[in-house]
């Protein structure tokens, strides 16, 4: 059956008549705005602690990114279009539970449990409305777009403490292996290293975990734009979660090697407090030979015999 011919199909079988491709995006964005006005409080709560906290500062951009990735990929995502009113109904059934949850029991919990809470319910809303407006075949196309949405969602307070704490732990594991293979005598002490001129803690504000999680998103993005096979995707994203401990132990022993044997003032000054833009690309130069040898050995498979 001809392209042009099934889309025709899908549409009188399954869906209303919802028009073009743009009249449907329309209608979605709608649908998105109606939703947010619906849980305003919990945006604005969202928007407010995304731009207040620095380890949630990329939380606003994820549905900006969202949106740039259905765009990009609009041709395939679209290509035929319909309207799953089964998968609308359970997405919509969901995110509509858990924002009641989120208002009767989120009393109870922390106001950061809580957001988390209402934002997966607000974001399985938006995917309700996508399977309704635009059907199946746009669904499963937009699986990498729809997933990559979820990176929106607040971290809640005990999957925050514990990613922090293995940060932290991760870190000061690598600081003292690049200590022990400098020569330079240190005394460990649990997360404190005593040098002959400072002492230094791997502190939370150490952990590096807003670098951290850019680093890993952009492993993600770049995964899925330049390899086509999905256990050479998790190979990069693995190696982007090492990447990100890894990059944090080399800038605590550069610093506190530049405070022991030049100035003290590197452990306050700006390479300390702005310096983490410099090891962000150093973790990313870490990634690029990997990034090449599994796109070099993903077109020789591909290649005709």
């Amino acid at each position: 059956m001809p392209p042009q011919t099934l889309q025709t199909t899908l549409q009188s079988e399954n869906s209303p008549p919802l028009g073009s491709l743009s009249q449907r995006v329309l209608f979605y964005v709608g649908w998105i705005i109606v939703t947010g006005l619906i849980f305003l409080h919990p945006v604005t709560a969202f928007v407010t602690y995304s731009l207040a906290n620095d380890n949630a500062s990329h939380l606003v951009l994820i549905p900006l990114i969202t949106a740039w990735l259905l765009y990009l990929e609009r041709d395939r995502i679209f290509k035929l279009l319909a309207s799953d009113r089964r998968s609308a109904s359970l997405f919509f059934a969901t995110g509509s539970a858990l924002a009641l949850l989120g208002f009767f029991a989120g009393r109870h919990w922390s106001a950061l449990n809580q957001l988390s809470v209402y934002v997966l319910g607000l974001i399985l809303l938006w995917i309700a409305g996508f399977a309704f407006f635009f059907g199946r075949p746009a669904l499963q196309g937009a699986r990498f777009p729809l997933s990559f949405l979820l990176l929106t969602i607040p971290i809640p307070d005990v999957l925050l403490d514990k990613s922090i704490y293995l940060l932290q732990k991760g870190s000061a594991e690598i600081a003292a292996v690049l200590f022990d293979w400098s020569g330079v005598p240190v005394l460990r002490d649990g997360f404190v290293f005593h040098l002959a001129h400072v002492n230094i803690e791997v502190a939370r504000e150490c952990s590096g975990i807003r670098s951290s999680l850019a680093l890993l998103i952009l492993a993600i993005l770049v995964a899925h734009f330049y390899l086509d096979t999905f256990w050479k995707q998790a190979v990069l994203v693995i190696a982007g979660l090492f990447v990100m401990i890894l990059k944090n132990g080399i800038r605590i022993v550069t610093l506190t090697l530049l405070a022991s044997y030049v100035d003290p003032a590197f452990l306050y000054g700006r390479l300390h407090r702005q310096g983490g833009v410099v090891f962000f690309l150093l973790g990313l130069l870490m990634l690029a030979p990997l990034l090449w040898f599994l796109g070099r050995s993903e077109a020789k498979e591909i290649a005709p015999g």
